[in-house]
């Protein structure tokens, strides 16, 4: 018999039979993980108690021992579990970890999102709606915390931790910077030192190459260097080559441009 020490995910005393397979199990995701199917949360409509084993209808509490099945219940989402501060959500049509009064729900993103970020995050339709462009697990319904971007796109955090760790700053959608603009202005100035302490060798000095900015999409040409190229217009080190280098030559006195060739467009590490 399955108790709640069994699940890894919720503390509850009651097991759902699942509307699927007529299974017991304690939580949903314990199911997903044995069965080769899902349980629909949604469906569930009886529960088993862990205490006296009487099979009745999804309720907070036990018809025959009175035992509580959580602290916490939703008779929507069937959950049941020690009380985190939960609440349920209309319009993401689940449960969230709370305090309610600490989220809104955005309309556009179609998100609950602290109230420190009301009017302060970009919006982008229906986000949570895909899956993370990482580990590519469903965002909407993850109990892994889903983390704004300022380009408006979401990540699992685990997974934007996982990035930066290994030296990544760039969303895997749009290749938008993900540091916050006071991180990033500092490495900036760290970039243009490093730059200005590597002088290119004599024959690359002058060299210059078109670039697109993935932070602000403006292109043109600036000077090339290994470390880095520098949008002219935001500042950014977050650029994409955008064709082969054009060296400045001398033949007399007379300077004149050659365009390389290159074999595939470099992009730049973002800062």
């Amino acid at each position: 018999m399955a108790s709640s020490a069994d699940c890894e995910h919720y503390e509850r005393k009651c097991l759902l039979k699942a509307p699927c397979c007529d299974k017991l199990y304690v939580c949903r995701l314990c199911h997903d993980a044995e069965e080769n199917h899902e349980m629909d949360r949604f469906r569930v409509t009886e529960v088993e108690c862990m205490e006296c084993h009487t099979l009745q209808r999804a309720q907070q509490t036990c018809r025959e021992c009175r035992v509580r099945f959580g602290e916490y219940y939703c008779d929507v989402c069937h959950l049941f579990d020690k009380d985190r501060l939960q609440y349920h959500c209309e319009p993401c049509g689940i449960c969230r970890i709370g305090p309610r009064e600490d989220y809104f729900h955005c309309e556009t993103c179609n998100l609950c999102l602290h109230v420190q970020m009301r009017g302060r995050h970009k919006c982008v339709q229906n986000v949570s709606r895909q899956n993370c462009a990482v580990c590519l697990e469903d965002m909407h319904s993850s109990r892994i915390n889903a983390v704004p971007m300022p380009c408006g796109h979401l990540l699992h955090k685990t997974c934007l931790d996982g990035m930066y760790a290994s030296g990544g700053y760039r969303c895997p959608l749009c290749m938008h910077t993900t540091l916050t603009p006071e991180v990033s202005r500092r490495l900036i100035e760290e970039m243009d030192e490093d730059i200005a302490q590597s002088p290119m060798p004599a024959e690359y000095r002058g060299a210059t190459v078109q670039v697109m900015c993935n932070n602000c999409q403006a292109r043109g040409t600036v000077p090339f260097h290994v470390l880095g190229m520098k949008c002219g217009s935001c500042g950014s080190y977050n650029t994409a080559q955008d064709g082969g280098l054009i060296l400045q030559q001398l033949q007399g006195d007379v300077a004149y441009e050659l365009e390389t060739e290159t074999e595939a467009e470099a992009d730049m590490e973002p800062q």
